[in-house]
């Protein structure tokens, strides 16, 4: 029982950390207009290049700390910093941007949708820095199978994305309804 409570406890902090929803809001503004079998072929490909990209990073991630002499709480502090102007960029970013490329869309799998949108410098740090962090081989185990489940729901999302829309819309109505509710009362 304990292994389940950790798996889920850090599958929660990776799937947070990819900003599930704003990669799905980012993908839905770069589909508009795209056949229904190439936006899941799309989801397949950037959901692969999330998880190579994320493996990569978690299981060497220390080793990258060695090699040019970065401490791990040097790191902490500059991936706290990061994510946190993340944070701010993606509160304020415009997502009703025109498609830029119509007729070849999975040439965007990797480059911007699976790096930097989904794996961004906050991402990056906080994985470097949770792989730091895990001991021996259950550690290992357990992270990144909590990686590789937080990756594939967000795969799921982007797969489903017609729907996921729907339940975003849906979401930020009941958001603006309990405040309004709130401010009432």
């Amino acid at each position: 029982m304990i292994h389940l409570s950790a798996f889920f406890a850090i599958y929660v902090k990776f799937f947070f950390i990819m900003t599930p929803f704003f990669v799905t809001t980012i993908f839905l503004s770069m589909t508009k207009g795209i056949e229904e079998s190439d936006k899941k072929r799309l989801a397949i490909k950037v959901t692969l290049a999330i998880s190579v990209t994320c493996l990569i990073i978690l299981f060497f991630g220390k080793y990258i700390f060695e090699l040019f002499g970065i401490t791990l709480d040097a790191f902490r502090i500059g991936a706290g910093a990061l994510l946190f102007l993340t944070a701010v960029d993606l509160v304020q970013k415009d997502i009703n941007a025109e498609p830029t490329c119509k007729t070849d869309i999975l040439k965007h799998a990797v480059v911007p949708l699976a790096i930097p949108v989904t794996v961004g410098p906050g991402t990056v740090g906080a994985l470097m820095v949770m792989g730091a962090d895990m001991d021996g081989l259950e550690d290992l185990m357990l992270g990144s199978s909590a990686l590789l489940g937080a990756i594939c729901s967000i795969g799921l999302l982007l797969y489903l994305s017609g729907v996921t829309g729907l339940v975003l819309a849906a979401l930020s109505a009941q958001l603006i309804f309990t405040g309004i509710k709130n401010f009432l009362h």
